[in-house]
């Protein structure tokens, strides 16, 4: 088949497997691989070493698969609507399934395709897990511009997707790149709880909600503790204010749907077992139990709530040192806030 050819055969697969957006770009080095450099030059990435350690496949796809020619780029609507459709203290894009888990067996089924209708070549599937810069790569192709916030945009999706691509030896025709249509807003920045906007489209992940409650190891600085409000995974505030989300169509993936997930107090006293058993197949793992129980510590003491209480008075006791650390804290802004109202009984 033709370049042309195999590429209308990848974007009808890609349809017929679900994905809302298929676009395709070369498999060159990113663009703009001398601004991620200078992003992790700048100390943007915080505790994300396994950025630095993969700096140099990152900068070149070809050093990822040999002899790699094209990438395409796969977006899948996760909007399930109104904020009343999930728990506030998670980000919607953690509401449902791993989205590795329904994205990854798409883009595998893709590849397999491809290759049986250009035998000899070959190919690798990421979601973002892979040395591969999936963002700057999928723009290139067309899936989206880079907004100021950082995040991939698209006139008829917004920014609530997520990007999986393919890297293949397949030449196949390209698309073209979106034009910026950010113009002169900022809301995005203005909005940022923890002001982690240095510039427009730089991100200092150290100041970042999502990057502190589930990428950061460690404790999450006293200096932010109280912008991370009552969010416990994630953040959407730079998405919930964008222009381009206010008419975001809504997914039709089922497995993005609203699930169970534990409240704040049940998240602050999990235990190992629990972890295991109430977050089999959510993003929340990514975070791990420490992590989970260190975010709802800060959460639970920024809501304010006097029935929190019972809940952190028993994660003092938590076998792990930092989230003993981060239940303590909570416990005394909570007691400090009962002694203020004229209740001075020990907690």
């Amino acid at each position: 088949m033709t370049p042309a050819g195999l590429a209308a055969r990848v974007k009808a697969t890609g349809r017929r497997l679900g994905f809302d957006l298929v676009a395709i770009g070369p498999a060159d080095p990113p663009p703009r691989g001398s601004l991620f450099e200078a992003w992790l030059d700048a100390g943007y990435a915080g505790t994300m070493g396994y950025l630095e350690r993969g700096r140099a496949k990152r900068l070149d796809p070809r050093q990822v698969l040999a002899g790699a020619r094209s990438l395409i780029a796969c977006a899948l609507n996760y909007y399930q609507g109104p904020q009343a459709a999930g728990p506030a203290h998670v980000a919607r894009y953690a509401w449902g399934a791993d989205y590795h888990e329904v994205m990854e067996p798409r883009l595998s089924a893709l590849l397999t395709d491809l290759v049986g209708a250009a035998p000899g070549t070959s190919g690798r599937v990421y979601v973002d897990t892979g040395p591969v810069l999936e963002r700057e790569l999928a723009a290139r192709a067309g899936l989206g511009w880079v907004g100021k916030n950082t995040m991939l945009l698209h006139p008829a999706l917004g920014s609530y997707f997520f990007i999986g691509v393919v890297l293949t030896t397949a030449e196949l025709a390209f698309d073209g790149p979106l034009p910026d249509h950010c113009g002169t807003c900022t809301r995005c920045l203005e909005a940022c709880p923890t002001g982690a906007f240095v510039a427009p489209y730089v991100l200092d992940a150290r100041r970042c909600i999502s990057y502190l409650t589930i990428e950061h190891r460690g404790p999450i600085p006293l200096e932010l503790r109280e912008s991370v409000g009552t969010l416990a995974f994630g953040c959407d505030v730079c998405q919930d204010v964008c222009p381009w989300n206010r008419r975001a169509p809504l997914t039709g993936e089922r497995a993005f749907g609203g699930r169970d997930l534990p409240t704040l107090a049940e998240l602050v006293t999990l235990t190992d077992e629990e972890y295991r058993m109430r977050l089999r197949d959510s993003p929340l793992r990514r975070a791990r139990r420490r992590g989970l129980a260190r975010n709802a510590a800060v959460a639970l003491a920024n809501a304010q709530d006097p029935a929190a209480v019972p809940a952190l008075a028993r994660a003092r006791g938590d076998p792990d040192p930092e989230v003993r650390e981060h239940a303590e804290w909570a416990w005394a802004r909570l007691s400090a806030r009962r002694a203020g109202d004229g209740d001075r009984r020990e907690p």
